[in-house]
C-alpha cells in the first residue's frame, strides 16, 4: 500500500513555524526562573564531565568524583567571586567623592554644550532624562534576570550534580527518542556539541584571563585608579560578543575623567584598549576560544541582545552557547542545513542565483564548458 504524504503550501509551513517560535520564546520567557538555572548546570556538567571520568578512572566511585569535581569548581568560582569583591569594597569607600566630581564635570559638559550649540542646560537634562527612561525596562529586566539567577543559585550544583550523575540515563533517551538507523547521527550530535561547549567555554575563560592581565597592565601603566577593578571586570563584559567590549572601554575612560584633569589619559586609555581587542580578535580568539563552532557577528549580536531581553545578563552569556548547539542540530538535520549555514561565518564567494544563472547560459551554449571550473 503506498502512502502519499501531503504537501502543504510554504505560507502555511511558514506560519506555523511562525507560531511555534513565537510560543517557544514565550515559554523561555515565563520560565526563565526554571531554565535558566538548569541551563547553567547543564554547561557546567559538560565541563566537569571530563574531570570526573578521570577520577573514576582512578578508581574513585561516581559520586564521590562528583562531588570532588563540584567542590573544586566552587572553589575557583569563590575565590574570583572574593577577589571581585574586595576590590568592589575599596571602590565603594571613594563613591561619595567620585559622585561629587562626575557632577561636576557633568555641570561643566553641560554648560560647553549650551554655549557652543546653543542647546540650553534644561533640554539636555529632559533629553537625558528621557533616554534613561527608556532604557529603564532593558536594564530593569537584565537586573531583575541577574538578581533572579542568583535567587535559584542554590539549585545549580543540585542540577549540575544530577545531570552529571545521570549521564548515561540522558544519553540513552536521546538514542532511544529516535530511528536506530539514526544512532550514528545522534551520537555525532552529542559529541560535537560536547566538545564545542567545552572548547568554547575553557576557551573564553582563558582568553578573560589574558585580557584582564593586559587590561589591568595597560591601566597600571596609565596611572588610572582602581586600575585592578576596571581591568578584571572590562574582561568579564569582553565574554560579551561585540557589546561587552565597548562598555569595557567606557568604565576606566569615565573613571579617567572623573579622576584626572585633561584628555591626554582618556585618549591613551582608548589607543590601549583598541590595541587589547586587536589582540584579541586577532590572535586571542583564534588560539583560544578554539571552538568548532563559528558565529558570524551579525548573529552573534542579534542573539546576545534577544538573550538579555527574555533572560537578562544570564541570557546574554548563555546565548552563544545555545546559539551554537543549535547550529550544530542544524548542520546535521538536511532539512535545516540552510539556517546551520546562514549562523555560520563562512562567506560564500558567489550567490547561488548567479551560480544557476551561469549554468543556464552553460546549457544555452551561451559561455564555455569551463562553467564548473569557474564556479567551484
Amino acid at each position: 500500500m503506498n502512502i502519499t504524504t501531503k504537501q502543504y503550501p510554504f505560507y502555511i509551513k511558514s506560519t506555523v513555524i511562525l507560531f511555534g517560535l513565537m510560543l517557544l520564546v514565550f515559554a523561555l520567557f515565563t520560565l526563565k526562573g526554571i531554565i535558566a538555572p538548569i541551563a547553567f548546570a547543564l554547561i557546567i556538567a559538560i565541563l566537569l564531565n571530563p574531570l570526573v571520568g578521570k577520577l573514576q578512572r582512578k578508581g574513585i566511585k561516581r559520586i564521590l568524583a562528583i562531588v570532588i569535581s563540584l567542590m573544586l569548581a566552587f572553589v575557583i568560582v569563590g575565590g574570583i567571586l572574593y577577589f571581585i569583591s574586595s576590590q568592589i569594597m575599596k571602590f565603594g569607600d571613594n563613591l561619595p567623592q567620585l559622585k561629587l566630581k562626575f557632577n561636576e564635570h557633568l555641570i561643566q559638559l553641560q554648560n560647553w554644550i549650551a554655549a557652543k550649540f546653543n542647546v540650553s542646560v534644561a533640554k539636555q537634562q529632559q533629553t537625558i532624562s528621557d533616554a534613561l527612561n527608556g532604557s529603564k525596562s532593558f536594564f530593569g529586566s537584565a537586573l531583575g534576570g541577574f538578581l533572579g539567577t542568583l535567587g535559584v543559585i542554590f539549585l545549580v550544583p543540585v542540577y549540575s550534580f544530577l545531570l552529571l550523575f545521570y549521564k548515561k540515563l540522558i544519553v540513552n533517551f536521546f538514542h532511544e527518542l529516535f530511528a536506530e538507523e539514526n544512532s550514528e547521527k545522534v551520537s555525532a550530535v552529542l559529541t560535537e556539541t560536547k566538545t564545542a561547549i567545552q572548547s568554547y567555554m575553557v576557551g573564553l575563560m582563558l582568553e578573560a584571563l589574558v585580557v584582564a592581565v593586559l587590561n589591568t597592565t595597560a591601566l597600571l601603566i596609565l596611572g588610572v585608579e582602581y586600575a585592578i577593578l576596571l581591568g578584571v571586570l572590562g574582561a568579564f563584559l569582553n565574554m560579551l560578543p561585540y557589546i561587552g567590549g565597548l562598555i569595557a572601554i567606557l568604565l576606566p575612560i569615565i573613571i579617567a575623567t572623573v579622576t584626572r584633569d585633561g584628555f591626554t589619559t582618556q585618549l591613551l586609555i582608548f589607543g590601549a584598549y583598541i590595541l587589547i581587542q586587536f589582540i584579541d580578535n586577532h590572535f586571542l580568539i583564534p588560539f583560544l576560544v578554539s571552538s568548532r563552532v563559528k558565529i558570524n557577528a551579525f548573529f552573534s549580536v542579534v542573539v546576545v541582545l534577544m538573550g538579555g531581553a527574555l533572560w537578562g545578563v544570564a541570557g546574554m552569556f548563555l546565548s552563544i552557547p545555545f546559539l551554537a548547539i543549535l547550529k550544530i542540530i542544524f548542520d546535521r538535520l538536511p532539512d535545516l542545513k540552510p539556517w546551520g549555514k546562514l549562523f555560520g561565518d563562512h562567506v560564500p564567494t558567489r550567490d547561488k542565483g548567479e551560480i544557476w544563472l551561469l549554468r543556464k547560459k552553460r546549457k544555452e551554449n551561451a559561455i564555455p564548458d569551463r562553467i564548473d571550473e569557474i564556479v567551484k
